[in-house]
């Protein structure tokens, strides 16, 4: 039977631990979307209806890609860091270690998919 103290079961959580980081990085990934989505919707809607010459032509400058670009890798990011945060309150055990890795390789994989299909829009 093993005896824990209160103090001993709550040590390395709070403060202390590390939701002061995960509150930061969620802290400057939203300051940094209040700019990004609003450009990114600006460049998208500029660019919908397009023909395909077109559309190339327009991806093909460099403040678009680039904006495009960001706003891609920080919003899903930002989604990562949501969707592990609500994995850590309610999934326990393995299953919370196998959800952790699936949404980490998931939006890793759209993150070097949107990224590949922009570079091929640019080039």
């Amino acid at each position: 039977m093993q005896f824990l103290t209160d103090r001993k079961r709550a040590q390395g959580l709070g403060a202390g631990g590390t939701g002061t980081h995960h509150h930061w990085q969620m802290i400057v990934s939203s300051i940094l979307l209040v700019p990004l989505v609003p450009l990114f919707i600006f460049i998208f809607g500029s660019a919908l209806g397009g023909s395909h010459e077109e559309v190339l032509a327009y991806f093909s400058r460099p403040i678009p890609a680039i904006i495009l670009g960001l706003s891609l890798v920080v919003i899903l990011l930002h989604l990562l860091r949501e969707a592990q945060e609500a994995i850590e309150d309610y999934v326990h055990g393995v299953a919370q270690k196998l959800a952790l890795v699936a949404v980490a390789a998931f939006t890793y994989t759209l993150i070097a998919a949107g990224l590949f299909a922009l570079v091929k829009l640019a080039l």
